[in-house]
């Protein structure tokens, strides 16, 4: 029989369903991938040679391998198509004497995570994943003293099916000026469940899974990675810090060493072991007014895009997942990465 589980999280509904249920090797992807890409690409803007073709860098890190004939490894621009701009006001206005609405001010940026086009994250060495995740934490940093800002979400679209338009690795920042009401649910009930109990809802979660262990898939002295238990689609990863911090942005800068080791371990399992699968990652952490608040926990949220919403989960908002999260977690957890 299947079974329904609560997301403590949203305190929303998952269907596990056991019944049509497969297994973790039923998900690997058997049919006949796209011829991968060339190292580099001519007609795309984000090849080293192209720089003109995008907005004027705002962070760049340098490459220390100077034989690759390219001097620079990581770059972050303004997005040439912002879906949010510097500018304008964030005061509220109607139209008509009904709908409201505000200009469009924010931020949003693209970080191309390497010179060569081809190299996807999972593929990178862990000093190349270290300099991207740098390159979050310098910017999300940066952007914080923004007054106007009120969150910034870090995201990566991986693979068509992920929403991805341009093939080369890269990932986006968009700092907003508003919460959306996703983010404003998951505080409402990280608030509600510390004003009930005292206690980081996040941290707890986290202090169950590792003493359940069952869907535990790696776990270093400063992060844990797991499927969750009301896991809304097959392989769905989480991965929280041991140390307690709301905000990504007030980690330190040693904890992102072993953070890209992390990080760039999972990916190379989601590679090999289920054929380079599309995915999307965000990192989930407070907006900037909660980010000294003691009841959220930031974390990277990895969501394969191995299935589809139908129309059940459109009209109810309740997922089916056909995988098993204890199940997958030890297929994954078992996979090498060598």
């Amino acid at each position: 029989m299947s079974e329904i589980r609560q997301d403590k999280a949203t305190r929303d509904w998952v269907i596990i369903a056991r019944e049509r249920g497969k297994r973790p090797t039923d998900f690997v992807y058997s049919g006949q991938r796209p011829l991968p890409p060339a190292a580099y690409v001519e007609t795309c803007p984000f090849c080293p040679g192209h720089e003109a073709k995008t907005p004027g860098e705002v962070l760049v890190s340098m490459n220390k391998d100077s034989s690759t004939g390219n001097n620079w490894q990581v770059r972050v621009f303004p997005n040439k198509f912002p879906a949010l701009s510097p500018g304008g006001t964030t005061e509220r206005t109607y139209e008509g004497s009904f709908f409201m609405k505000m200009h469009g001010v924010g931020i949003h940026e693209v970080i191309v995570e390497t010179p060569v086009h081809n190299r996807v994250m999972g593929l990178m060495e862990t000093v190349e994943v270290e300099e991207v995740w740098r390159a979050y934490w310098e910017r999300y940093n940066s952007l914080r003293k923004l007054k106007e800002i009120k969150l910034i979400i870090i995201f990566k679209n991986q693979g068509i099916s992920a929403g991805t338009s341009l093939e080369h690795p890269h990932s986006q920042l968009v700092a907003a000026p508003i919460w959306p009401s996703q983010v404003r649910r998951q505080l409402e009930v990280a608030m509600d469940y510390y004003n009930d109990t005292g206690r980081c809802l996040y941290f707890d979660v986290l202090d169950f899974e590792v003493k359940d262990g069952q869907r535990i898939v790696m776990q270093t002295e400063k992060f844990v990675v797991f499927h969750p238990f009301a896991s809304r689609v097959p392989f769905e990863t989480w991965i929280m810090p041991t140390t307690h911090n709301a905000s990504f942005g007030d980690i330190s800068s040693s904890d992102l060493s072993d953070l890209a080791c992390v990080v760039r371990a999972n990916l190379v399992k989601l590679y090999r072991a289920l054929n380079n699968p599309d995915y999307n990652y965000v990192i989930h952490t407070a907006p900037l007014d909660d980010e000294n608040k003691d009841y959220f926990q930031w974390h990277i949220r990895i969501t394969p895009r191995m299935s589809q919403m139908a129309g059940f989960e459109l009209g109810s908002g309740i997922f089916i997942n056909p995988a098993i999260p204890e199940e997958t977690a030890v297929f994954m957890r078992d996979f090498s990465t060598d």
